[in-house]
């Protein structure tokens, strides 16, 4: 999948989990635009940042045979949120974070599986 695929996959995923938890307040987007922008920038990040990230982090992700991931995920979600700005995206807490980066990792491994069929 190439990057502005992934782009846009993460854009659609972004609108959609913001309407599917738009009466609890646990994740906001103010406009598709933002969307769009925050999977760019979430993009980026995840070339530049993460990597380092999962060098650092590498004995307790193998401790927790790979489950801390999810805790790197969720941190990338909260840093494209601070550098978006909190008012246009933002996640209510660090868990929801985390379960918008669980949530986006299935869908985006359902996604990658169905293409790879093709």
């Amino acid at each position: 999948m190439t990057f502005w695929e992934r782009v846009l996959i993460d854009t659609i995923l972004f609108i959609a989990l913001a309407g599917l938890f738009a009466g609890t307040g646990m994740f906001y987007i103010s406009s598709a635009w933002i969307a769009l922008l925050a999977s760019f920038v979430l993009a980026i990040l995840n070339v530049l940042v993460k990597p380092i990230l999962v060098v650092l982090s590498l004995p307790i992700n193998i401790l927790t045979l790979g489950l801390f991931s999810i805790v790197i995920n969720g941190a990338m979600l909260q840093l494209t949120s601070m550098f978006v700005g909190p008012a246009l995206f933002h996640f209510s807490s660090f868990w929801s974070a985390m379960l918008i980066a669980i949530i986006m990792a299935i869908c985006n491994t359902v996604i990658t599986s169905h293409q790879s069929e093709y």
